[in-house]
This record gives C-alpha cells, sequence and structure tokens, in this order.
C-alpha cells in the first residue's frame, strides 16, 4: 500500500473513529472469550480428569474426601497447610480400567499392567510390582465424585465466555459495518462534492463514464476494504496476537518455535500483491472504460442506429470486455493457488514442527514432558491460529483490489479544483469590457486581442465562422477559463477578483440544445433552489410563451421530465431553458444561437420570449442565422481569433465588409447585383463561410431555410466550437 493512500484512508477511518475503537474493544473481548476455551479445558483435563492419578491420603476429615473401604481419603492437592495427612494410596489407569493401590507408589510413569491382584510397571529395564485391586464404576466414580462440582463450575464457565464472544461478535460486526457505511458516505460526498468544484475543461477529456466509475465501483471497493477486509485483518491480528499470547503461556518453547508462521504470512502477502497489484490496475481500468463506452453508446444511440454502427460499436465494447475477463482470470489463477494452498501449507508446516519437538525432545525425558492438557490445549489453540489466517489470506485480492480503487478514487480528488467561497454579491449592472484580451487553450491562441464594450441594458451578437472565437469569448466572460494576456472586467472589476460562484450567480445561458434534467417542468426551472418560489416558476412560464406550447400536456407544468427531456420537443425544451433564465434574472445573459434547433412557427414564439427575457440585462448573443441579430446595438464580427468589423446592422451593411458578405448569401440576395462584384467573388477561398454558416448559406440558396428540415441540417453540420463547450444550465 502507497504510504499517501493507507494515510489518507486512515485520515477517513478517523471521521468515525468511536465506532472503529468500539468494534476493536468487542473484538479483543471476544478473542479473550474464545481463547478461553482451551484454558478451561486444559484446567478440566489436568486437574480433575487426570489428577485422579494424584497421591490421595487418609484423612480423618469429612468434607471434599472419598469414601473407599470404610477409610476417607483426599487428594494430596486438596490438603489445607498443616492438615495431618495419613497413610498414602494411588488410583492408577490400566488401558481402559482404573486399579486402586493401596500404599505409596514409586514409579507410576511407564507400561503398565495388572493381572491376579498386581500391577506392573515397566520403565526402561526396570520393573515395579504393586499390590492393587481393580475398580467398579461405582467405586471409580466415588474417587471422581468431589471433582464434579469444579467441571459444572468450568463448564458454567465455558458457556459464559461463549455468550460472551457471540455478543462481542455482534457488537464487532455492527461497529465495524456501520463505521464503514459511514466513512464510504464521506468519500463519496467528499468525491462527488469535489467533481461539483473541478474546472469545467476536465471533463472535456475524461469521459462521463470514466467519472461515474470512480464514484459508484471505485468507492464500493474501498467500502469493501473498511467492510470486508479491516473486519478480516484487524480479527486476524488481534486474534492472532490472542493464539500467541496463549501458546506462549501454556508452553514458551513451542510458542517461540511457532513465531516461524508469522513471517512466512507476511512474506507472500508482499509477494502476492505485487502481481495482483499490476492485474488489478487494468481490471480496474478496464471497468471504467466498459462503463465510459456504455454510458458514450447510451448517449448517441440515435446515431449508432442512423449510421448503422452497431457491429463496429459491438466489437469496441467486445474487445474491452474480453481483455477484462483475461485479466478477472489471471486473478483467479493467482487466488486459486494462493488462498487455501497458504493455509494448508503452513498448517501441516506447524503441526509437523510441534510432532517432531514432542518426538524428539518432550517425550524423550520424564522432566520435560507436558501434560496431556497442555498438549490439547496447545493443538487446539494452534489450530485457531488459522482460523484468522484464512480469512486474512481469503480476502488479499479484495485487499488489492481496494487500494487500487483508493488510489483511482484520492487521484481524482488530487484534481485542482476551483475555491469555494461562502456568501454571494449584490447584482451588479452588467456593464462587461474586454480590454486587449488573448486567450489560447493549449498553444495557439484562439483570440488575439479581443476589445470591446457591452453597457448595461445592452445586446451584444457575436458571428463568424466556426472557431473564430466566439464561444471561447462566453467561456471567459464565465471564467471556465482565464485569458492569458489583457483584462476582462464587469463594472470596471477584474473579473480574477470577483470569485466564480458570485460572478456566475448573476449570469444566466441559454444553450442551442438545451440541457433538461430528471424531474418535472416546473423542476427544471428553479433547479431546486430555495429562492425561486413556484409563483415565480409559472410566470416565467408563461411570459416566455412556454403555457401556449405546454398546455397539452397533462400535468401541465408539473408534467414529468426524464434525462435531458426527450420526450419533449426542440421548442418546449427552449422555452423552458429561456424560463429558467428568467426566473433567476441574471444581470448577463448568454443566447447560443437560440432558435438553431427549431422550426419557423415555433421560432416566432421564442423571438417574442426572447424579446421578453432580454429586458433589464446585457445580453450577448451567438448568431449564425444573421436576420435573429438585426436589432442588437453591437454586432462583432469574428475571424480566427479577431474582431474584424463591429457596429450596429446598418452600420455593417452600410460598410460592404465581410457582415455584408455574409447577410447577402443568407438573404439569398448575391445572384442580383452583387454576384458580380470582387467584394463577394471569394468567400469560400477566405474560409468566411465555413461549417455551420457555409451550410446555413446553401439551405437558404436551395429555398430551404425556412423549415425545419433545412434549420435541423444546419445545426448538425457544425457542433463544433474553437474550444471545449459551455456548461449547461444556469452557471
Amino acid at each position: 500500500m502507497k504510504p499517501n493512500i493507507g494515510k489518507r484512508l486512515f485520515q477517513y477511518a478517523l471521521t468515525s473513529k468511536a465506532g472503529f475503537i468500539a468494534a476493536l474493544i468487542a473484538l479483543a473481548i471476544g478473542v479473550a472469550a474464545e481463547l478461553a476455551g482451551p484454558f478451561i479445558a486444559k484446567t478440566m483435563i489436568d486437574d480433575h480428569m487426570l489428577a485422579i492419578e494424584k497421591p490421595f491420603y487418609e484423612t480423618t476429615s469429612v468434607d471434599g474426601t472419598v469414601s473407599f473401604a470404610d477409610t476417607h481419603f483426599k487428594r494430596e492437592d486438596r490438603f489445607e497447610p498443616g492438615e495431618a495427612k495419613g497413610r498414602e494410596a494411588r488410583i492408577l489407569q490400566v488401558d481402559k480400567s482404573f486399579v486402586f493401590v493401596n500404599g505409596s507408589v514409586q514409579v507410576a510413569d511407564g507400561n503398565r499392567s495388572f493381572a491376579n491382584g498386581t500391577l506392573t510397571v515397566t520403565r526402561g529395564s526396570d520393573t515395579f510390582r504393586y499390590e492393587a485391586k481393580a475398580l467398579t464404576a461405582d467405586e471409580l466414580y466415588s474417587f471422581y465424585k468431589p471433582e464434579m462440582p469444579g467441571i459444572f463450575q468450568l463448564i458454567g464457565w465455558y458457556c459464559f465466555f461463549l455468550v460472551v464472544s457471540i455478543f462481542a461478535e455482534f457488537g464487532k460486526t455492527y461497529w465495524l459495518q456501520s463505521s464503514a457505511n459511514k466513512v464510504i458516505q464521506r468519500l463519496r460526498l467528499d468525491l462527488y462534492a469535489h467533481i461539483q468544484r473541478l474546472p469545467v475543461y476536465f471533463f472535456d477529456n475524461l469521459p462521463a463514464g470514466k467519472v461515474v466509475s470512480r464514484v459508484t465501483n471505485d468507492t464500493e471497493a474501498v467500502k469493501d476494504l473498511f467492510v470486508a477486509v479491516l473486519s478480516n485483518f484487524t480479527s486476524g491480528i488481534v486474534t492472532m496476537t490472542g493464539v500467541y499470547v496463549a501458546l506462549f503461556l501454556l508452553d514458551f518453547r513451542l510458542g517461540l518455535i511457532s513465531l516461524f508462521i508469522v513471517p512466512l504470512l507476511i512474506l507472500w502477502i508482499v509477494l502476492y500483491r505485487k502481481v495482483a497489484t499490476r492485474y488489478n490496475t487494468i481490471i480496474r481500468s478496464r471497468l471504467s472504460e466498459i462503463n465510459a463506452i456504455i454510458n458514450e453508446s447510451i448517449q448517441g444511440m440515435s446515431i449508432i442506429r442512423v449510421f448503422r454502427h452497431q457491429k463496429q460499436t459491438q466489437t469496441e465494447f467486445e474487445a474491452l470486455n474480453d481483455d477484462y475477463m483475461k485479466h478477472q482470470n489471471k486473478m483467479l489463477n493467482l487466488n486459486a493457488f494462493t488462498s487455501h494452498n497458504l493455509v494448508n501449507v503452513l498448517r501441516n508446516l506447524a503441526f509437523a514442527v510441534v510432532l517432531w519437538y514432542f518426538g524428539s525432545k518432550a517425550l524423550g525425558t520424564a522432566d520435560s514432558a507436558i501434560s496431556l492438557g497442555v498438549l490439547y490445549a496447545f493443538v487446539d489453540v494452534l489450530g485457531r491460529l488459522f482460523q484468522p489466517m484464512t480469512g486474512m489470506v481469503n480476502q488479499l485480492a479484495v485487499l488489492d483490489s481496494s487500494i487500487v480503487s483508493s488510489g483511482r478514487v484520492f487521484e481524482l480528488m488530487d484534481e485542482t479544483g476551483e475555491p469555494v467561497t461562502d456568501g454571494t454579491m449584490p447584482r451588479y449592472k452588467g456593464q462587461v469590457e474586454f480590454d486587449d484580451v488573448s486567450f489560447a487553450y493549449k498553444k495557439d491562441d484562439v483570440l488575439k486581442h479581443i476589445s470591446f464594450t457591452a453597457q448595461p441594458g445592452q445586446t451584444v451578437a457575436l458571428v463568424g465562422h466556426t472557431g473564430s472565437g466566439k464561444s471561447s469569448i462566453i467561456n471567459l466572460l464565465f471564467r471556465f477559463y482565464d485569458p492569458q494576456k489583457g483584462t476582462i472586467t464587469i463594472d470596471g472589476t477584474p473579473v480574477k477578483e470577483i470569485p466564480k460562484q458570485w460572478l456566475r450567480h448573476h449570469m444566466g445561458i441559454v444553450l442551442q440544445d438545451p440541457y433538461l434534467f430528471t424531474g418535472t417542468v416546473a423542476s427544471n426551472v428553479s433547479l431546486g433552489d430555495s429562492r425561486i418560489t413556484r409563483e415565480q416558476v409559472d410566470k416565467a412560464l408563461r411570459d416566455v410563451g412556454a403555457d401556449k406550447l405546454l398546455s397539452h400536456l397533462p400535468q401541465g407544468f408539473d408534467e414529468p421530465v426524464i434525462e435531458k427531456g426527450s420526450t419533449l420537443s426542440a421548442g418546449q425544451r427552449q422555452l423552458i431553458s429561456f424560463a429558467r433564465a428568467l426566473a433567476f434574472d441574471p444581470a448577463i445573459l448568454i443566447l447560443d444561437e437560440a432558435t438553431a434547433n427549431i422550426d419557423t412557427e415555433t421560432e416566432a414564439l421564442i423571438q417574442s420570449a426572447l424579446e421578453v427575457l432580454k429586458k433589464g440585462r446585457t445580453t450577448f448573443i451567438i448568431a449564425h442565422r444573421l436576420s435573429t441579430i438585426r436589432s442588437a446595438d453591437q454586432i462583432l464580427v469574428l475571424h480566427r481569433g479577431e474582431i474584424v468589423e463591429r457596429g450596429s446592422h446598418d452600420e455593417l451593411m452600410a460598410h460592404g465588409g465581410r457582415y455584408f458578405q455574409m447577410y447577402q448569401l443568407q438573404s439569398g440576395t448575391v445572384g442580383t447585383d452583387t454576384a458580380a462584384s470582387s467584394s463577394v467573388s471569394s468567400p469560400a477561398q477566405d474560409g468566411l463561410l465555413a461549417g455551420k454558416d457555409t451550410v446555413a448559406v446553401m439551405a437558404t440558396v436551395s429555398g430551404k431555410s425556412n423549415n425545419r428540415a433545412g434549420s435541423s441540417a444546419s445545426q448538425k453540420a457544425g457542433s463544433g466550437q474553437s474550444g471545449p463547450g459551455l456548461a449547461g444550465g444556469n452557471a
């Protein structure tokens, strides 16, 4: 894990530290309660079940004694200090039966046999014989009877710790997962908020599907890190720590030799991640590309169908999907070779070491022998070591995938965003001045020495061929970009000194292809802004004449609108966007060829809506249909990033320059007196009419400029701009 990623994930975990701490405490309690079981079993075996072979002594006491052959016996470890002891007696196991020796036994360790009332113990070359009596089941039970209260008490403690571990497991799971969900909720909110702050040009280079993949798929993978990986690794580390503590408490030497498992596990994890990270990086990237191509295909489905591009699109998708599956299979093979195989290897190796230790050392000499209870507890505890290890190893794939996804999320969050300034500013008057402004998206200037002034309430039209710089001027006005040279001021204040949110608060835009959001007609006007009342929404819609085009809708202004308003006509969408701009009452309004997609009948309605919309505000119109800007106060003619002409319609027509040629061509009067003049002999050679303008002129000359098909063709033929497109809605 990269240190930066780990540190940032830890910082996010601290936002819900109370839950994680509670889960850790519950986990520690649960591990301790679970590991108490082997110790209880050890005590039960050594102190109660096998302890029956310890020496018994005759006693006159009655409490806690065994009555056998009219004599009371008590085990040696049950005597109080200073209490008198009588004659010794022993209970020894021979095969499956037990015998009573009424006397001391010098040697009890060795091979035992019983026949004809004689107990024989053979140890090496030495043989020891003792007079003994076989015990019946009732007689044997009488010796075990004093141990029963202790055994029942241990069983009670075992059940108690079992209940504790159940509740601790519940608490750990609940607190851990709820805390993880809160962390991911915070991460998603921060990521989405950061996306809102990213500059508009950032989205020109990153497909929407890839952004969506970061917010959904990658953050979900990070959630797996906190829920599954953190749960298993934290549980595993705490459990393994507790297991090793228990192993050392049982026998220091066996605990010490069992430590070899830890470096092997760490080495395995490091080697695994070296390979897995490479695969997971490609897998997450391919998944992001798959989301991008799906999003693009859905958005452009009509174009795909019209141009019969289905096969090529499917081929591209299959190539990405096949590569995604290929690397998924590589990860599958890697996990199959590691997870359970690793645990099985380590388990077998650990038990082999323990058996070697017992076989070569522990059982070889009597003074180093380990009790059966210790052996049982050690094997039990050692077996518990591999359960958390299995959980940890099985989560390695999720761990690596989560780390890769975390890196992708933080990479997006590290993109430089626009500063957010709270509050707002008073509505400015709307005087806009460009003073010797030059601007380039990359290297070459797309705007060169642009200077003009728009007075409050004036309408300024920007005309010129595609790529002449019209949209770039609007991008600078909105501060989607800042110029490299020159100054832009509003009411005398440089825009760079005005926070972007404050600046855009009093700006509005109507795009050539307006964007509508999922909701209703009314919600698309107000955009959910609490400052705009329903009365203002209805008034704005009526003022622009939208009630005439929307009157047939079953629910009127509450009619549902699906994504992009695809169920509405172009004219209906445009009027809704006009009403949106009017409701927000901007001081500066931008109209980006707002009538290009509309038929002649609807255009008349929209032209009257435009007059309502322009009142009391400074308006910039990007126009290709020059007939729509005849009333503009100022027309700026751009060519290759420079203002080559400026003035009113009448002034420019009297000048007889580039604007005059464009207007003549579009109005269809070029074939009369002007056709023979040299001033109009080479508009195509000069590059004056390109893209959208050329198609508009051709449509006009052919007599089709006034129908909807010609207008639509004009729009589709030249959708490019001099720079990245403008943002939709109220900026």
